[in-house]
């Protein structure tokens, strides 16, 4: 089980040189022919795409993960509250699958102790976690149904963050409308990143600005601050959110991240790390990880 991760995890980095783009969050549920248009795109860009795998596109997302190595990653998309949990986490390990997401939708709010065997099982095979955090759509509300944004506050995350350690979480959408409370656990909690996927940069386009209210610690030295590192717009990484095969929100993600980015006045060397650095240094800790249980 351990040296399918290895090679997983070897395979999928193989070559030596991060690539410029890193797409941490693509929903794949089998459309036809997404995932090729999708690989020209990555191969103009040099690009890497998080591919979030349903076990319904497990198959055809396989078979692209292995013949192009350098432009895909395996993440099994999974609910919390399926009695099969821990064996569907068996299978997309097996399948060399690098982590879980996207988290949401679940019965009981994230830290809630029911979903920590799930999480010791992640810490336990070094997976990376992405948590769709924030309001929650809802695109039949003639349909009831047991859903509340409150479970997936981005404020959830803190608690798991702090408990494991070395378990990497994502926060999906920056926690949307809870920006404040993200950057504030964030800024405490070294495992833990976020994506400004979804509507958080829409909505804010005529006010990009504001995010330097709540990334507000970039070259403040203090007790109340973490000492040295980047700035504090690196723990963003970028994501486009596709859905549906809808490669348009790919082209309109990266503009969006662009322009912000620079109503920020983020240097140059932080942006490379949001759109692939701090990722790919994530990547190549896992791999390193997996290596040492295999040789322990």
């Amino acid at each position: 089980m351990l040296l399918l991760s290895l090679f997983a995890a070897l395979s999928v980095r193989a070559q030596t040189v991060a690539p410029k783009l890193i797409d941490v969050h693509f929903h794949y549920n089998g459309e036809p022919n997404v995932l090729g248009t999708l690989l020209e795109k990555l191969n103009q860009a040099d690009g890497l795409a998080v591919l979030l795998i349903t076990p319904k596109g497990l198959p055809e997302a396989s078979k692209f993960i292995q013949a192009h190595p350098n432009r895909f990653v395996g993440f099994g998309d999974v609910n919390l509250d399926d009695p099969d949990i821990m064996n569907q986490m068996e299978r997309f390990h097996l399948a060399g699958m690098l982590g879980l997401g996207e988290i949401t939708r679940t019965l009981k709010n994230y830290d809630d102790p029911i979903y920590w065997p799930i999480y010791e099982r992640a810490n336990k095979y070094h997976m990376i976690l992405l948590f769709h955090t924030g309001i929650v759509n809802r695109l039949h509300p003639e349909v009831a149904e047991d859903v509340s944004f409150d479970r997936s506050r981005i404020t959830r995350l803190d608690l798991i963050a702090r408990r494991w350690p070395k378990l990497i979480l994502i926060g999906a959408h920056l926690g949307n409308p809870d920006y404040a409370e993200a950057a504030e656990i964030g800024r405490w909690d070294p495992n833990l990143y976020f994506d400004a996927s979804g509507t958080t940069l829409l909505k804010k386009q005529e006010d990009y600005r504001f995010f330097r209210s709540i990334f507000w610690w970039s070259g403040v030295v203090s007790p109340h601050t973490p000492s040295g590192g980047p700035g504090a717009f690196t723990k963003l990484l970028f994501a486009s959110d596709v859905f549906g095969g809808d490669l348009n929100e790919f082209d309109g993600s990266l503009s969006r991240y662009h322009a912000m980015l620079k109503a920020c006045d983020v240097s140059e060397s932080d942006q490379a790390l949001i759109f692939s650095g701090t990722m790919w240094r994530i990547l190549q800790q896992q791999k390193e990880a997996i290596a040492a249980d295999v040789l322990r």
